[in-house]
């Protein structure tokens, strides 16, 4: 139990220097799009925003839906 509140501690804290250093990072990025979902599109927003916000929600949900495979026995 100890260990799965270690490894969401560790989840929280890596993804969020990554969106701290993801706002830093796009001060000043003047190329701007919209995100088609289904029928309706976002504001304009940076790219690098939808990049990083992409990846950074593929990490807390890789990290929290993975697998421990390493406890399994054969």
């Amino acid at each position: 139990m100890l260990n799965f509140f270690k490894k969401l501690l560790f989840i929280f804290i890596f993804n969020t220097s990554l969106f701290v250093t993801l706002m830093v990072g796009i001060q000043n990025s003047s190329n701007k799009s919209e995100v088609n979902f289904l029928s309706t599109k976002s504001i304009k927003l940076p790219i690098s925003f939808i990049v990083g916000i992409s990846f950074i929600s593929g990490s807390i949900f890789g990290n929290l839906l993975g697998k421990d495979i390493t406890n399994q026995k054969n």
